[in-house]
């Protein structure tokens, strides 16, 4: 019940900031071009309180999975008396066909100089475009105000970039890079960062450079080929095979789910995983890396508990994505170290084109038949990861999922699909090489159309959504 809370509260909180904002800048573009906003609602439905101030009527309504911005004119069935003029229907923020105004008198018509569509196409473009733009926006400050204030990093860090794993095969492992090695030079860079060692990589996909390790006392001279795909968006040094060593200690677990490899083992919450078969991993993602080549192989585990050292054997199991124990990872001790406005600046434009990459490539996948559309996370699982990043401690969890859903939320709304913002835009496009306006009764029935298809999606992925909950799954990821 309290995780049930905090994930309903977490979700109203999360999605109540990126509706306004969305909303406002439609409403802010739309005041700026002089049209008349007769509603700024948060959720829809039956309106619960507000306040009217001017023209507008600023509410709160019963259901809390979106809002709107009413303008004057914008909505079909206004319109109707003026043959071909254009209708706009916003994103996430109404029903086709439903009344949303305030009682207003305003005719709504071209005549009507604080009507949506007396203003030209390039400011009806603006205003569409303002609600996404917004939620970029919101976006990026979350983030510049992440990097510059907190920025939480390991309270103990590796300084000199060490290799914890190496996958074996790989370009690093040809070179013969070692688990343990530390890396002295990379091509040019001296003393180099892990973020150095990703920057250079990329400069030279597919041709070979010299690296120097340190390995114990001996000082190594090696040649490592990176690998073509360091051109593509989607590289990572673990591309190359190689896994860093983030920070020091062993692998805590602070929780072990029923009946999986874990409590098979014989793996308890508050154990300290030492090593995994002699290798002394320090972060969880390099044990999953040994464990999915060994492609299930029975691995032998150095324990610590409450001061004696145990030597337990785990037989992974595949799981959803890959070779698992099914424990969950006690979170790291973490400092904040903030970043100059600058580099904060620059973090924040990187996380930008990262999350915005792996949409376009998740929405790609999907067409593709790649990735299947019960992946996706709908409003349920929105709400559950919003409460957990609630509960987790540390300002990072919260930061970047709130960005992320801004990104996604901005990036979706552009889709050329009717009801979205990108579909009245593509209309507005058209109607401009036309030069004339599309007839309102067939743009009201592709409105329809399309809101029936977004509602059976809608309501499919909730239908994934709710299959995902714990009582329905007895894996645990």
């Amino acid at each position: 019940m309290h995780a049930f809370l905090v994930s309903a509260v977490a979700f109203i909180v999360l999605v109540g900031i990126m509706v306004v904002v969305h909303e406002a800048g439609h409403f802010i573009v739309a005041k700026l071009c002089g049209v008349r906003v007769e509603a700024f609602s948060i959720g829809f439905g039956p309106r619960l309180f507000g306040f009217v101030w001017g023209e507008t009527d600023y509410k709160v309504c019963l259901l809390p999975l979106g809002g709107f911005v009413k303008m004057t004119g914008e909505n079909p069935e206004q319109n109707l008396e003026v043959p071909g003029t254009p209708v706009v229907v916003q994103a996430y923020d109404k029903l086709p066909g439903q009344n949303q105004a305030n009682g207003s008198n305003h005719s709504g018509g071209i005549d009507d100089p604080g009507s949506f569509l007396a203003h030209p196409r390039w400011q009806r473009m603006l205003i569409g475009l303002a609600g996404p733009v917004a939620n970029f926006i919101l976006a990026g400050v979350l983030m510049v105000f992440y990097y510059a204030v907190f920025n939480e990093v390991p309270a103990i860090e590796v300084k000199i970039p060490s290799v914890e794993w190496v996958v074996p095969d790989s370009p690093a492992a040809q070179a013969g890079i070692q688990p343990g090695d530390q890396i002295l030079r990379f091509d040019a860079f001296k003393k180099p960062d892990w973020d150095q060692i990703d920057a250079q990589s990329r400069l030279n996909a597919n041709q070979i450079i010299p690296v120097t390790v340190q390995r114990g006392s001996q000082t190594l001279e090696l040649n490592l080929r990176v690998p073509a795909s360091a051109r593509t968006d989607t590289f990572d040094i673990t591309d190359e095979g190689l896994l860093p060593q983030e920070y020091y200690g062993p692998i805590k677990v602070a929780d072990v789910a029923p009946g999986l490899p874990a409590e098979q083992a014989g793996l308890r919450a508050g154990d300290a995983i030492e090593a995994v078969d002699g290798h002394p991993f320090h972060t969880v993602s390099s044990l999953l890396f040994y464990m999915q080549e060994g492609q299930g192989k029975p691995i032998n585990l150095t324990v610590l508990r409450n001061g004696q050292t145990l030597s337990l054997t785990g037989h992974p199991t595949k799981l959803d994505t890959g070779f698992k124990l099914g424990f969950t990872v006690a979170p790291v001790p973490f400092r904040n170290q903030p970043l100059p406005f600058g580099q904060a600046m620059a973090k924040s434009n990187q996380f930008f084109d990262q999350n915005a990459f792996i949409i376009f490539e998740v929405l790609e996948r999907l067409f593709t038949h790649k990735v299947n559309i019960s992946q996706l996370q709908g409003p349920v699982g929105i709400a559950r990861m919003a409460g957990e990043a609630a509960e987790i401690k540390g300002w990072q969890p919260k930061f970047t999922l709130a960005a992320e859903i801004s990104i996604n939320l901005g990036i979706l709304n552009l889709l050329p699909f009717p009801i979205l913002d990108g579909g009245m835009i593509m209309f507005l496009v058209i109607e401009s090489f036309m030069k004339r306006d599309i007839n309102v009764l067939l743009k009201e029935r592709i409105y329809q159309a399309a809101f029936l298809l977004l509602l059976v999606f809608f309501a499919f992925i909730m239908f994934s959504d709710v299959t995902k909950l714990p009582m329905f799954n007895h894996i645990k990821p």
